[in-house]
């Protein structure tokens, strides 16, 4: 479906009336910082306002998404927009020199010309400070929109020649109710809205075998330190540690079983719409009858200091080897 203007006003007022206001009066600024976290929507507004800046049909605040000029940038090929990304971990000198010598020429189009510049704080110093020099000679028909989840990585001098544009997180209830129209039933649209803040992220999960995989594995584990806790040893070693393969992935496997622990919690005190693995009533249940309230909220502590541990690059199975012998009574 087409963005339009409404929708990033549901999920962005402030910021989407700063902008639409901008485009009304004609005073669009010839560099833009918008930063927030991921998941926030900078990529989705940035590509709508440069399709309201190009595109020639629109008669209201809107772009039509149908004209050549809004289809190529939809396409991702339009002459006077350009993309730069990250070229591996970094965004390079050449990537800035390169844009600069595609600015040089008239553009093709019309006069305008926007670039975006996606994850903006993996700009490396030099091209930083290329970027700097490009910043402090603006064409008057010229739109930078740089995007940062760290505003605070960049340098001060590229920060101070742009409006600042902040995003707020995404309220979850208007992400649970978007995954549910995108057809996620009630309970798994719940679950993905505490895994991430991104629509996409968040639909792309919901279809994804290894993430499925990853919620069964969890399940058994709980189900295996209330009732097998011998065999936990080898369920680590020969299931769950070949799943969850990397630290990202078993940071992951941690914050499915942090959930599973809060959802004991809210058992407990009686808040069954707090609860994320609605699915499994029957088992929450039962979990807590084993686990008291204090040995939850212990067991809490005990996956978040895991967490911890493996960003201090502590050896992974260790680190699920003390955890689980911690949560066993």
């Amino acid at each position: 479906m087409d963005t339009v203007w409404a929708d990033m006003l549901e999920k962005q007022s402030v910021v989407g009336k700063m902008i639409m206001n901008s485009i009304k009066k004609s005073r669009i600024s010839h560099a833009y910082l918008f930063h927030g976290d991921k998941g926030t929507g900078k990529y989705e507004l940035a590509l709508l306002f440069a399709m309201s800046i190009f595109c020639k049909e629109r008669t209201t605040i809107d772009p039509c998404h149908q004209c050549t000029d809004c289809r190529r940038i939809k396409s991702g090929n339009h002459p006077d927009l350009h993309i730069i990304i990250p070229d591996g971990a970094s965004i390079k000198k050449e990537q800035i020199l390169h844009l600069q010598k595609e600015f040089t020429y008239t553009g093709l189009e019309s006069n305008k010309k926007v670039y975006i510049i996606s994850q903006a704080e993996k700009m490396t110093d030099n091209a930083s400070n290329r970027l700097l020099k490009f910043l402090e000679e603006p064409s008057q028909q010229t739109t930078a929109i740089l995007l940062t989840e760290n505003s605070h990585a960049m340098l001060s001098t590229i920060r101070s020649r742009c409006q600042m544009i902040a995003l707020k997180p995404l309220n979850p209830k208007q992400l649970e109710q978007s995954l549910q129209r995108e057809g996620l039933t009630e309970a798994n649209a719940r679950l993905m809205t505490q895994i991430t803040n991104n629509l996409t992220e968040a639909i792309e999960k919901s279809k994804d075998n290894w993430f499925a995989q990853s919620r069964k594995l969890v399940v058994q584990l709980v189900e295996m330190l209330q009732h097998n806790s011998d065999e936990v040893p080898i369920f680590v070693h020969t299931q769950w540690m070949p799943h969850f393969k990397e630290r990202t992935q078993l940071q992951e496997g941690l914050d499915l079983l942090l959930l599973w622990f809060r959802d004991i919690v809210h058992y407990h005190l009686d808040e069954p719409s707090a609860i994320v693995f609605a699915n499994h009533h029957n088992k929450l249940e039962e979990a807590a009858m084993y686990w008291s309230m204090k040995h939850t909220t212990d067991n809490l502590q005990y996956i978040m200091d895991a967490k911890r541990k493996l960003e201090q690059n502590v050896h992974p199975q260790l680190v699920l080897e003390q955890l689980t012998l911690q949560i066993q009574r």
